[in-house]
Order: C-alpha cells, then sequence, then structure tokens
C-alpha cells in the first residue's frame, strides 16, 4: 500500500466522501463518531482508521494506518528502526521532524508534509497522515483534482 505524500495512501485520495471510500473498500469493519462529530471509518484488513470531518462537509482528511504493506518511496515503514526511516526520507530530502514523547511511545511529525511516525522502543508501530494545509489556512483538497 502506497503512501502519497500530501495526497492520501493507496486509492484513498484527501477529499474523498464516505461513498467514494466505500466504492473502492466496502463498508468499514467499524463506523462511529468522535468527540468532535468527526466520521471515523475503521478497516480491519488494512489495518487503517480514516477520519471524515464533520466541518468539511465529511471530506476524507486524516489516515492512521499500520499495516506492515505500507511503502513509502519504495520502503517500508512499520517494523522498522526510526533511524533506517529517516535516513530514507533524508535521500527524498525530508529531514525536518519534531519529535514528542509519551510513555514508551515516540512521535516524529513533519509539517512540510503532515505525516507522523509513531514509535515505540525504536521501532514504527504506526504511521499518520493529513492533508495539507495550505497558505490561506484551507484544506488543499486532492480528491477530484487533475
Amino acid at each position: 500500500m502506497k503512501i502519497n505524500p500530501k495526497n492520501g495512501i493507496d486509492k484513498l485520495i484527501f477529499g474523498m466522501k464516505q461513498s467514494d471510500v466505500t466504492a473502492i473498500y466496502g463498508k468499514p469493519d467499524r463506523n462511529y463518531k468522535d468527540e468532535d462529530d468527526n466520521v471515523i471509518f475503521a478497516y480491519n484488513k488494512l489495518k487503517m482508521r480514516l477520519t471524515f470531518y464533520v466541518e468539511e462537509d465529511f471530506k476524507l482528511g486524516y489516515i492512521v494506518a499500520s499495516s506492515p504493506e505500507l511503502d513509502l518511496f519504495g520502503n517500508k515503514v512499520i517494523n522498522r528502526k526510526i533511524s533506517d526511516v529517516k535516513k530514507d526520507l533524508a535521500a527524498k530530502g525530508i529531514t525536518k521532524f519534531t519529535q514528542e514523547e509519551f510513555d514508551t511511545f515516540e512521535n516524529y511529525f513533519n509539517e512540510e508534509n503532515w505525516i507522523i511516525f509513531q514509535t515505540e522502543f525504536d521501532e514504527v508501530v504506526k504511521f499518520e497522515i493529513g492533508a495539507i494545509i495550505n497558505q490561506k489556512d484551507e484544506f488543499d483538497w486532492k480528491f477530484g483534482k487533475k
């Protein structure tokens, strides 16, 4: 499953509606609302959680994934040492990360691409990607754009 920085993962493109997603991947294993009334789809087989933002007409704006099949620039990311993942990214010019720590977890956030690598015990266990916010402080929806 290819990660497409600034765009989404695999066939998922930021800006899709729930019907666009179910047309591709079928009904989610779980479908619920979070504390902000955003709609969340969870797909067990894909190991992905998708967030559709209520304030953005329920467009897909955030993806959390932990599938070992995730591929970024031809390299797997899950279950790899963060130092190796960062080395791969540096070769692509992605070098700026903000690091946060929580208990045994660490997050490595790259704002330019709105991606987060969550690690535990120095290995990537979860990957998060969000829609980009442009200079006008609006989401830069990619779905439907050519």
